[in-house]
């Protein structure tokens, strides 16, 4: 029984940590101090609340107020008001975005509503470096059940039984997978989680590991007793500074707690684990490049078979899964195969966490089960798009995946929906496009990525994305032909075909998949020379509106390669030749005088 009857939870995930959540901590601490409330009430910083539009986010419980943007000087105010006077602040709570009532509760949230948290179901809730905290919400008591009452073969058909695929992007069965390093014969194994998240836009694995480290640390145990490991290494980048530190907390605390090392729980099993640092090289996503990286070789893929399963980390069998694999593990095998499978869809069981990011209303974190619609999660969840402006696509599985449009909306999110639908799930990276973002320049965005993170080691990859960049670029400075078209479907199609690794293999997804939901803007491109959202550079005009324009100068004046003509009270005239198209003329203009053609 807790001695606090108030706990006041403070967003500690990297985007709130940035904003100041820990002089809120530090405050809300010392007005508590101050009013003699130390006893009374407690304040817990607290991993990702999935929020982050509107962080840093300060709960309080039990009555579950939920209040947004807090700033360090407003913990007077939660004190004052709310801890000592039970009156909630107003100012700082949420109001619905189109009825602006004022929403107390999280739970009648649209961005909470449809959610439902298996890998983020601590993060928020408890302080991540405080291992009780995870212990009190059921703890290390799926890795006790384990080792007590269950055979690894049994612990490997409960994980199969619930179908479960792994969610680092490849979606194969994560219980075949324990199955085939338990099968491989050697005197050692070893149990690794990729933790290289490089997708842009994604932050899921991070938040799980800076919210919840011992939700993937437990699983990690579970998974060495079913194949036989006593080894885990977690693969992180080094610069995921706060995942970092809380995982070295989190794996002294579970030593300490006899969780890890020698003989846990008596059993006589052992099983530890140590961390491995990455330099943020994208493909060591991919299990065998990470291997080797691991080893201290350069961070190349290697063709399979042998898959890791088989021969991995130093050519012994190792089971490589990513962290939200592994942080639903232990709730699978507490509530059983039933349950979880009961979740999602027939072939994709379970929940997704999904990075939401670009042109939404309410970027985040957010975890749905899967088989909810792109629709639900962009629009009810998300909140629509920003500025009212109209929805145009959104980009699923990161540069590997494929742009989905307004008729894939009610698709229904899972692997194999995404994939029939010219996309994929990746890791969850989702980032939503309006009608200002130009297709053949996010395409061309996307293709660099991988163009710089291509090991080099395949020439598909290394020379064929650079040509297949090259020929974008020449498209968005008007210099393309309808033929170019066709080069780039039949370059991508070879490209896909003969590239060693998945990187190169998918790295010409989100070419092919504007291509085909949006020709008619690649040939805008091609023969009109425009681009019709206004953002290929060499495709503007910046042009005078004679009937607005009122001689002012204010556009000349800011003008920094003096491209605009005109004495004062006169019209005035941007010379094409001359003008860099920097836009300043634009946002100068009181009048809307200038425009782009």
């Amino acid at each position: 029984m807790s001695k606090y009857s108030m706990h006041l939870l403070v967003c500690g995930g990297t985007g709130c940590h940035a904003a100041e959540s820990d002089a809120i901590v530090c405050n809300l601490r010392d007005e508590l101090e101050a009013n003699g409330l130390m006893d009374s009430v407690q304040v817990i910083l607290t991993g990702c609340f999935g929020f982050c539009e509107k962080g840093p986010i300060v709960k309080v419980m039990p009555d579950n107020t939920f209040y947004v943007k807090v700033k360090p000087e407003d913990a007077q105010s939660i004190v004052a008001e709310h801890v000592i006077k039970g009156r909630k602040v107003e100012r700082l709570l949420y109001r619905d975005p189109v009825t602006k009532e004022a929403v107390t509760d999280s739970k009648n949230m649209g961005f909470y509503k449809k959610q439902m948290r298996i890998a983020l179901r601590n993060c928020g809730f408890i302080n991540p470096e405080n291992i009780d905290e995870y212990i009190a919400r059921d703890g290390y008591m799926a890795l006790g059940k384990v080792l007590s009452e269950m055979t690894p073969e049994q612990v490997i058909k409960l994980v199969k039984d619930s179908g479960q695929r792994g969610r680092g992007g490849g979606g194969f069965s994560t219980g075949l997978k324990w199955e085939l390093a338990r099968r491989s014969v050697s005197d050692e194994k070893y149990v690794v989680c990729n933790a290289d998240e490089g997708d842009p836009g994604a932050f899921m694995d991070r938040s799980v590991l800076e919210g919840d480290p011992h939700s993937v640390l437990e699983a990690m145990a579970i998974c060495g007793y079913a194949i036989g490991a006593q080894n885990g290494l977690i693969y992180i980048r080094a610069e995921y500074p706060l995942a970092i530190e809380r995982l070295k907390i989190a794996i002294d605390q579970a030593r300490e707690y006899g969780l890890l090392g020698k003989d846990i729980f008596g059993t006589g099993f052992s099983f530890d684990i140590s961390l491995r640092y990455g330099a943020g090289a994208f493909v060591c996503g991919e299990e065998t490049a990470l291997i080797h990286s691991m080893e201290g070789l350069r961070g190349e893929p290697t063709v399979k078979p042998p898959f890791p399963a088989e021969s991995g980390f130093r050519n012994k069998p190792t089971n490589v899964n990513n962290v939200e694999t592994f942080a639903s593990i232990p709730a699978i095998i507490l509530k059983g195969a039933e349950w979880y499978s009961s979740i999602g869809t027939e072939k994709s069981k379970g929940t997704k966490v999904f990075a939401l990011a670009g042109k939404i209303n309410n970027v985040g974190l957010i975890e749905v089960p899967m088989g909810t619609t792109l629709r639900e999660v962009i629009f009810e969840i998300g909140g629509g798009i920003k500025n009212g402006k109209k929805f145009k696509g959104v980009q699923t599985g990161g540069p590997s995946g494929g742009c989905l449009t307004e008729k894939h909306l009610d698709t229904p999110i899972d692997f194999d929906n995404l994939i029939a639908a010219g996309s994929m799930m990746g890791s969850g990276a989702m980032i939503v496009l309006d009608e200002d973002d130009c297709m053949v320049s996010m395409a061309k965005f996307f293709l660099e990525f991988t163009v710089e993170e291509s090991c080099g080691k395949c020439a598909p990859c290394r020379i064929g994305n650079k040509r297949l960049h090259e020929l974008l670029g020449q498209i968005c400075d008007g210099k393309g032909s309808l033929a170019d078209l066709d080069r780039l479907r039949n370059m991508s199609l070879v490209i896909k075909d003969t590239s060693l690794c998945g990187l190169g293999q998918t790295s010409p997804n989100p070419v092919l998949s504007m291509l085909d939901n949006f020709r008619d803007e690649y040939v805008s491109h091609v023969t009109d020379r425009k681009c019709p959202a206004g953002q290929c550079r060499s495709l503007m005009e910046y042009v005078v509106l004679a009937d607005n324009c009122v001689g002012c100068t204010a556009c000349a004046r800011v003008c920094p390669v003096n491209a605009i003509t005109g004495e004062r009270k006169e019209i005035h005239y941007i010379n094409p030749d001359i003008c860099i198209k920097c836009g300043a003329c634009m946002d100068k203009c009181k009048f809307d005088a200038i425009y782009i053609r």
